[in-house]
């Protein structure tokens, strides 16, 4: 996904003057080093880079460094915080870290362009990326925002093209997007674009009432915050690919059924975001990780299926010319499917 999109921040004063989806007024923060460092077994050193700052969308992955998950595996994990602008990817293809983040969406434009990465978990099974309308309106749906008002939004992202391919903008005055919720809270007829685990709890914690929309609803829906490797790691390491993935997943359903540890030593990160909020983004996103799918085959798990409609959607939007085979970059069996 090109830019990252997520994030809630805690201070009233900074929901007004910075959100979450734009991520264009952030700067990276330093890395994070592991806890826990010495150690008396000779560990293997691994790092991954987020593609944004400390959150719970990324609580899985503190969790099983924090509960000793991934040195079990014998690795000692350094998570790298992100922020706007930070190549991922790039960093992920160039050997600069081991494992990364990204956006399905993300990936695909990466592959057609000859980066040589491989996909092999996706935390977001349901993209979180929404818009949301003030609930006074009535709105049924993302048809009825953009049938009146004025909506901000990011044109440029793949789901913004999505929506004015199916529904087109002519009806709806269209604005970019600032990165807060200031002017949403002011003003009832207007929407803007969001996650769930963000904006909306941003806007009702200054007495907004709004109502929010899935994106992935209307028929868009990439998995979001994939991990990703380098062809050559899982070629020379496949043990390694396997034991880094095995542990995040059962980071990751430790976080889910227990968030607020891991939330202690994230808030500790990222100041920016208090303990209400790091909490109530926990609970809005765990439908959207933990689903039918992912109780059968494991946290994580990814279709060809998917993969392949959401080449044909970025093909039909004109942001590719070709999707590339899934079998190229899609490692599957990772999951725990019998």
């Amino acid at each position: 996904m090109r830019g990252r999109l997520v994030g809630v921040l805690g201070g009233l004063a900074l929901m007004l003057m910075g959100g979450a989806c734009s991520r264009s007024k952030e700067s990276a923060p330093k890395a994070e080093g592991t806890a826990d460092t010495a150690s008396a077994v000779k560990m293997t050193p691994v790092k991954l880079a987020l593609n944004w700052v400390p959150e719970p969308e990324f609580g899985g992955f503190y969790a099983a460094r924090d509960r000793g998950l991934f040195k079990r595996a014998g690795m000692d994990v350094t998570i790298q915080g992100g922020g706007a602008g930070v190549p991922v990817v790039q960093m992920v293809a160039s050997g600069q870290v081991d494992f990364g983040v990204a956006g399905a969406d993300e990936i695909l434009t990466a592959r057609t362009r000859g980066v040589d990465i491989l996909a092999l978990f996706a935390v977001y099974q349901t993209s979180p990326q929404a818009l949301m309308a003030h609930a006074s309106r009535g709105a049924k749906g993302i048809q009825d925002i953009l049938s009146s008002g004025t909506v901000a939004l990011e044109p440029g992202l793949p789901y913004a093209a999505f929506l004015k391919k199916k529904y087109g903008f002519d009806k709806v005055k269209v604005v970019p997007y600032d990165g807060g919720v200031a002017r949403f809270v002011a003003d009832k007829d207007f929407a803007q674009q969001c996650f769930i685990t963000s904006e909306p709890l941003a806007a009702r914690r200054l007495g907004a009432d709004p109502s929010v929309f899935l994106v992935a609803d209307e028929g868009f829906n990439p998995y979001t915050t994939v991990v990703i490797t380098r062809s050559a790691l899982w070629k020379e390491q496949p043990a390694r690919v396997k034991d880094f993935v095995a542990a995040a997943r059962e980071g990751w359903r430790a976080y889910l059924d227990d968030p607020a540890p891991t939330n202690a030593v994230m808030g500790k990160l990222n100041t920016a975001m208090d303990a209400e909020t790091f909490a109530g983004a926990a609970q809005a996103q765990k439908p959207l990780i933990e689903t039918e799918e992912t109780r059968a085959k494991g946290l994580g798990t990814m279709s060809r299926e998917r993969w392949e409609t959401l080449g044909r959607q970025l093909v039909e939007l004109g942001l590719i010319d070709k999707a590339p085979s899934v079998d190229d970059f899609l490692i599957t069996g990772l999951d725990n499917a019998k």
